[in-house]
């Protein structure tokens, strides 16, 4: 039986792989995402849904950033819980201002899928990257 962190890896496999689907299968349907607030292009907030996740929030970043979310660290709260750490780590597309950002993801994890991911991130170097 697959645990949290496997869950987990299956996200950021999908990141790496900028695939848009696979991000998709790696998540529940009633998949619920809390992005910080403070994130560029208004993507704060709750997100209800993997597919408003996906629409509201991380397609309109992946347009205007060419950005890799890597985590390199996962520590397994239990069966059901995993916290991520990494790196957000790219450029704005239009200007081509690198950047970087520390993450902590806490991931709901439910049936060998991610059901909720909660973002805490420097959202400051989001907003100085893209002149803010």
């Amino acid at each position: 039986m697959p645990d949290a962190t496997t869950a987990a890896q299956h996200l950021y496999s999908a990141f790496a792989a900028h695939d848009g689907q696979a991000l998709l299968d790696a998540m529940t349907e009633d998949f619920v995402g809390e992005v910080s607030s403070g994130m560029p292009l208004g993507v704060g907030g709750r997100h209800q849904g993997r597919e408003a996740m996906l629409r509201e929030c991380w397609a309109p970043v992946f347009v205007a950033y060419d950005v890799n979310v890597e985590a390199d660290r996962y520590l397994e709260v239990s069966p059901s819980e995993v916290v991520a750490l990494g790196f957000y780590r790219g450029q704005v597309r239009d200007t081509g201002i690198p950047f970087e950002a520390r993450f902590a993801h806490v991931l709901g994890v439910r049936d060998d899928l991610i059901c909720s991911l909660e973002q805490i991130t420097d959202t400051g170097s989001w907003g100085r990257a893209n002149g803010g």
